[in-house]
């Protein structure tokens, strides 16, 4: 299923340009980079901004036993979500964006290739119920301390992380005035 899945998403214009083995590597193998994160938390689990489904989809079929919400707020993208969440139980498809989801929901939200990491963390922590956290994929140049001052103001800490991936634990339910408008997080990030 991931082989047919990959290919779809590398056929599929608007997508992604990856190819081949560099499309493996990101979109399958980076994805379940953080399956053991997500298994130390429980509940559901929101793939904010899906895109072509990285990395919902990859940990869908890594954790058949979990939920996956692929929330999405392109239509097109939600089309393309749709076809492959038919092949897979556990996974459903939300066409929306972030700021209007119910907050405190999910076990985990994560976020891969979103966002600069202090806006996805804006806009993935008010998702996550107390006691789960927000995984953010980042690079080498994520603005760490920004991160953290997010999550502290969102009810949340920055957590140890293994590299090329951010944890933000929720300690604290969502602060009142979160999550702002949409299109406020990026237009005026927290910190």
């Amino acid at each position: 299923m991931i082989d047919r899945w990959l290919a779809a998403v590398t056929e599929t214009p608007g997508l992604t340009s990856l190819r081949g083995d560099e499309a493996l590597r990101v979109l399958v193998a980076d994805s379940l980079r953080a399956v053991d994160l997500v298994r130390g938390f429980e509940g559901p689990i929101v793939d904010v901004g899906s895109g072509g489904g990285a990395p919902g989809i990859p940990l869908a079929v890594a954790l058949p036993e979990r939920q996956v919400t692929l929330l999405e707020s392109s239509r097109r993208k939600c089309n393309f979500l749709e076809r492959w969440a038919r092949e897979l139980p556990n996974v459903q498809v939300v066409c929306g964006r972030a700021e209007e989801q119910p907050v405190d929901a999910w076990g985990v939200a994560v976020a891969k290739a979103l966002a600069p990491p202090p806006v996805a963390a804006e806009w993935c922590l008010p998702l996550v119920a107390q006691g789960g956290a927000a995984i953010l994929f980042a690079g080498p140049n994520a603005e760490v301390e920004r991160v953290g001052r997010v999550a502290e103001r969102l009810g949340g800490e920055l957590a140890e992380s293994p590299p090329g991936l951010l944890v933000l634990r929720k300690l604290r339910p969502t602060p009142e005035g979160f999550p702002r408008r949409p299109g406020i997080a990026r237009k005026r990030p927290l910190a």
